[in-house]
């Protein structure tokens, strides 16, 4: 007896579990399926996805010139390395571990790091095109699902590569991943952030999160790398980003995205880089970020020749200008939600800031100097991309339609071009024409495009013109079809004008027949 009461009160107790599991698992469905709580919770979501891309970028920076110097010398960790500062890497920069990175000592070394570098952002500029179309067409969530995976994957392979081809097609896999959610990503804040202060403040967040992955991977990387080995920060990194995927997939299952079907058509991605406005924007973009990229892999070797510095300073150069990144974009927030017409302005102060400090960076003479020309291209970099990242959403409300996908890859491709220019073109101006130049180049094409942003001076005052149909429908027919199916809509929408006027009493029957020509009129639309 005793033995079937203890069995019975483990049955109900293991029943009121289930329960309250189940009751613990209702609420959290509602909760995530309230509009305000979800939007946030996405936005967490492509937070971290955008932090985990980042960190994923530099988190190699203390890692692969010397895991690339042992496996060319057939050694363990603690062989002979080279640093990845001046090579065209952008990596000895930022590394923490002085006593790993030695002088370099092979060119050909320099090149298989500065291509390793530059292969995921040649990748993502070239699959960005194809990625901003798709997910205009299905949607933000399964490209950013997709791409979560890719990254995912990619992390995986690089924690066990053991030879330099499979670091590069590791790094090259990280670019179809980015180009999917990062796209997707930015994207979809702006259509969930619909209104203007909200969008802004939801951008500026996501752009923080890029910030920070950036300047602490490389710390984060180092240290672990230098006491629990190569795999486990690449591992730390594949678990956060599987996490963040399964709470993608919780908040917006892939069967949950057959809404987009009654979606608005986006404009093509080819129409939209011809628009001038999102030209201007773009080419700002592409600008802004060249005294980056280009730095990078060139400051450091610049900074012991010229200067002297120790590994960890060099290591520290970067760690400071993450604050004042930090603080432009708050301030440009709060300034664009109290003068929001004046977001040109604050992109145009950004260049101008960048290019000035762009030119101080060659007069530094000791560590601390440099420290403040760099936290000044760092802060203009946040004025700028706070301030133009939401002028593209809003020229596709007011111009073309409201769906991002595309004006978003456009972006993507412009922070692409640096960044594949950079590590492999930087060192070589370097060598030829001078440090100096380099950066009296860059400042000069900052300070110049500074300008030209003028031109986005009225954007505020547009108001939404043409739908996409009606553009469609004003560029005429363009196929036998089409042409035929118009003519029979003229023809129709004639003859009910006819049958109007003379029989003032059928006016039911003809709404009915009008009704079911606009009913023609939209399915032609959608098949074109």
């Amino acid at each position: 007896m005793s033995e079937a009461g203890g069995a019975g009160r483990a049955r109900a107790a293991v029943e009121r579990l289930s329960e309250a599991v189940g009751e613990r698992r209702r609420q959290l469905g509602t909760a995530m399926g309230e509009a305000r709580r979800q939007r946030r919770l996405l936005l967490m979501v492509v937070c971290v996805a955008l932090l985990l891309d980042n960190m994923l970028y530099m988190v190699i920076v203390p890692i692969i010139p010397d895991y690339i110097a042992a496996m060319r010398g057939g050694g363990g960790a603690a062989g002979p390395s080279a640093p990845a500062g001046g090579n065209g890497s952008g990596g000895g920069n930022r590394s923490l571990l002085p006593a790993r990175y030695p002088p370099a000592t092979g060119g050909n070394e320099d090149v298989q790091i500065g291509v390793l570098f530059a292969s995921k952002a040649m990748l993502q500029l070239l699959v960005n095109p194809l990625s901003g179309t798709l997910i205009d067409r299905v949607g933000y969530e399964v490209p950013l699902l997709a791409g979560l995976a890719v990254m995912f994957l990619s992390t995986a392979t690089f924690a066990f590569a053991e030879n330099y081809a499979t670091l590069f097609a590791a790094r090259s896999l990280q670019g179809l991943g980015s180009a999917f959610a990062d796209t997707a990503g930015i994207a979809l804040i702006a259509d969930r952030y619909a209104e203007e202060p909200a969008r802004s403040r939801a951008l500026g967040t996501a752009l923080a999160c890029i910030s920070f992955g950036s300047l602490a991977a490389p710390p984060f990387g180092g240290v672990l790398y230098e006491f629990a080995g190569k795999r486990v920060p690449f591992l730390v990194l594949a678990c956060v980003c599987l996490l963040d995927g399964l709470l993608l997939l919780a908040l917006a299952p892939p069967g949950a995205t057959g809404a987009r079907a009654n979606m608005p058509v986006g404009t093509p991605i080819h129409r939209l880089m011809v628009d001038p406005y999102i030209a201007v924007v773009a080419g700002a973009l592409a600008t802004c970020n060249i005294p980056l990229a280009f730095l990078e892999p060139t400051i450091a070797n610049w900074m012991k020749d010229s200067m002297g510095a120790s590994e960890w300073e060099v290591g520290l150069t970067w760690l400071p200008a993450f604050f004042p990144h930090v603080l432009g974009v708050y301030v440009t927030v709060r300034l664009a939600a109290a003068y929001p017409h004046l977001q040109w302005f604050y992109g145009a102060l950004g260049m101008a800031i960048i290019g000035a400090s762009s030119c101080l960076v060659p007069a530094c003479r000791n560590f601390g100097q440099v420290i403040i020309p760099l936290c000044g291209i760092c802060f203009g970099i946040a004025l700028v991309d706070t301030a133009l990242l939401p002028t593209l959403a809003f020229l596709v409300d007011v111009r073309h339609v409201s769906v991002y996908g595309s004006v978003y890859a456009i972006a993507d491709i412009s922070y692409s071009v640096a960044y594949a220019l950079g590590p492999i073109v930087a060192g070589q101006i370097v060598h030829t024409m001078g440090f100096a130049q380099l950066n009296l180049g860059m400042g000069l094409a900052n300070v110049l495009y500074a300008p030209v942003l003028l031109f986005l001076k009225n954007v505020c005052q547009m108001k939404p013109s043409h739908s996409e149909r009606n553009i469609l429908l004003e560029e005429g027919p363009k196929g036998l079809y089409d042409t035929i199916k118009m003519e029979e809509r003229k023809g129709t929408g004639k003859s009910l004008k006819l049958v109007g006027e003379m029989d003032e009493n059928g006016m039911d029957s003809y709404h009915r027949d009008l009704k079911g020509v606009s009913e023609e009129d939209s399915s032609d639309y959608e098949y074109s």
